[in-house]
């Protein structure tokens, strides 16, 4: 990724850019002897926490609904099957497992006091389409595999507090194009009009449910909220999904604060017609208004100034966060009828809108509503903006989120002997369940490393030592409430 200006990453990740270009290797060293390593693999439970966990990762990534790539989306038969073998490890690991009326799966240990306030920790099952393996996977089986340790071990019973795993059954929102259904549910924002959306087949969100034996209802759905006052707290563990730590160097890094975002569709109509037989003078053509409005979306994304500066609406803090943290994406477009020699009559987009600052988020999807519809009625086509999804900026807890920045330092101290460089802290562009879950209870969470930066692609990659690095780190948290 090139900068051309200062950057989301330069405002919030300068104090760690000094890190050398010999911190990978001191992070693991290949100095040690043979002995050595063999010791400190044995007293670091690799066999659990990197041999089996990778082995469980690849098992899950081959879990698909798709021949030659990666595709599990919520209620699908794959998303069923790949929970069979997450329930599976769940027993293994001595929790108590069992599957909510919105297809999350549970597992959980009572501790010493199972009346006390529980610790969750989260993330998904689902997969975006063309998917690596590592997103949402990660966070389910490192916080599996620790607590498998603390059984081998005898302590599984010593935790002060009751600990759930929660393998959220939808968070991309692929296939009803709405996400955090399962997290949303859990912490009780998910509302009941939600289980009559549909999918391309015209399948509802409660027939998907039904359709593999989980019924439920309008009332079930408002009771599968958590009680706020049981809760402790809640941490998730995810790839980075960025270039950062790759960068700097180091496998973990604690999460400040995951940005907001808003999902819009926006539907343009106009003139279905022959291709040959229509004057251009004439033409009411939705394909090229759509055309237009998305080179809209990315002017205004990538010069908000140039936009929002008279309006009134944003002060020079909100500018200035926009014009380093302010991303928009159309990812998705489709015609009707969609044949070569039509004037399309209809064309419908995806607009995905993310920023740390709410305010000034807000300010661009009303200044960019406007605009396009300016267009439209220039144009004497139909529009419609659809917001299909909404989701404010999450600043994570300081408490938890210093024990993880200790627990991720203890991790790869353990790893590699004594080490001075700080943990890095960084913010997350991504969506995660977290910011669903920060509605119930204060959330944290812990960035591991990926290859390149790559994410939601089959080249995404989690070094081995990653995901070992990323199991002793969740260990580590977990004997703190010991």
């Amino acid at each position: 990724m090139t900068f051309t200006r200062i950057s989301l990453f330069s405002l919030f990740f300068s104090s760690f850019f000094f890190l050398s270009s010999t911190l990978s290797s001191h992070l693991y060293p290949a100095s040690a002897t043979t002995s050595e390593k063999d010791g400190k693999t044995r007293s670091l439970y690799s066999e659990i926490l990197r041999d089996e966990a990778v082995a469980r990762l690849n098992n899950l990534g081959k879990v698909s609904d798709a021949d030659g790539y990666l595709e599990r989306t919520f209620m699908s038969p794959a998303s069923v099957r790949a929970g069979f073998l997450i329930r599976e490890w769940m027993e293994d690991a001595g929790l108590r497992t069992w599957v909510d009326s919105m297809g999350n799966l549970h597992g959980r240990v009572e501790g010493m006091n199972a009346s006390a306030q529980a610790l969750l920790i989260g993330s998904h099952l689902d997969t975006v389409v063309d998917a690596g393996m590592f997103d949402g996977s990660l966070g389910i089986i490192s916080a599996i595999s620790a607590l498998k340790v603390l059984k081998s071990i005898g302590k599984l019973g010593e935790l002060k507090r009751p600990v759930e795993v929660i393998a959220f059954s939808d968070e991309e929102g692929v296939r009803f194009q709405s996400t955090f259904l399962g997290s949303a549910a859990v912490a009780g924002i998910l509302p009941v009009t939600a289980l009559k959306i549909s999918d391309k087949s015209g399948v509802t969100v409660q027939d998907a449910l039904k359709g593999n034996s989980v019924e439920i209802t309008e009332d079930s759905l408002l009771g599968l909220k958590y009680d706020p006052a049981s809760i402790w707290g809640y941490f998730e563990l995810h790839i980075e999904q960025g270039p950062v730590l790759e960068w700097v160097g180091f496998p973990l890094a604690v999460v400040k604060g995951i940005a907001g975002q808003t999902r819009m569709k926006v539907t343009v109509r106009g003139s279905q017609g022959h291709a040959g037989t229509v004057p251009m003078s004439m033409r009411r053509d939705p394909m090229a208004a759509a055309a237009e409005l998305i080179v809209l979306l990315e002017s205004l994304c990538k010069h908000p100034r140039d936009f929002l500066s008279s309006g009134g609406n944003c002060n020079e803090q909100t500018l200035e966060s926009l014009s380093t943290s302010l991303v928009c994406t159309v990812g998705e477009i489709s015609t009707w009828p969609s044949a070569s020699n039509v004037i399309p009559g209809q064309v419908t987009f995806t607009v995905d809108l993310r920023a740390i600052d709410d305010v000034g988020r807000e300010a661009v999807v009303y200044e960019l509503s406007n605009q396009m519809y300016k267009i439209c009625d220039r144009r004497s086509v139909s529009c419609i903006i659809e917001r299909k999804h909404d989701a404010n900026a999450v600043i994570c807890d300081q408490e938890l989120s210093s024990r993880l920045k200790s627990a991720a330092y203890s991790a790869v101290n353990k790893m590699v002997g004594q080490i001075h460089e700080e943990v890095p802290v960084l913010m997350s562009g991504a969506g995660h369940d977290a910011m669903a879950i920060s509605h119930l209870t204060k959330v944290g969470m812990l960035f591991v490393r990926c290859r390149g930066g790559i994410s939601h692609s089959p080249e995404e990659h989690v070094l081995e030592d990653d995901v070992w690095a990323a199991g002793l780190a969740v260990l580590a948290f977990l004997e703190s409430h010991m």
